[in-house]
């Protein structure tokens, strides 16, 4: 079942921040994961949202972003982000696509 990474984050250094959002992609890419969503332009329709901007990756499965979030190479670039802004991160089940009968 796919699961998904899901960032909530409100970025105060970009220039600070920008190390890391250049190397966090190929990491994503390297344990299996793929973008769908990558702070993109954004319209609240309910609610204030302010500066979030937010970012959704897909995965194979839950064991699968896990293996991401632990690796040696994420550690080293979570690093880069610290004092750039502030972060919510979570990880969630996604639908199993099962036809049901």
């Amino acid at each position: 079942m796919p699961a998904y990474v899901v960032v909530q984050a409100v970025i105060t250094d970009w220039n600070g921040f920008s190390a890391y959002s250049k190397r966090v992609p190929e990491i994503v890419t390297q344990y299996g994961g793929e973008y769908l969503v990558l702070g993109g332009q954004s319209e609240s329709l309910e609610g204030d949202w302010g500066e979030v901007k937010i970012v959704l990756h897909r995965w194979p499965d839950m064991e699968a972003a896990r293996k991401f979030w632990e690796s040696p190479e994420y550690e080293e670039a979570k690093k880069m982000r610290e004092g750039t802004g502030d972060f919510r991160v979570m990880l969630v089940d996604g639908l199993d696509r099962q036809v049901l009968e």
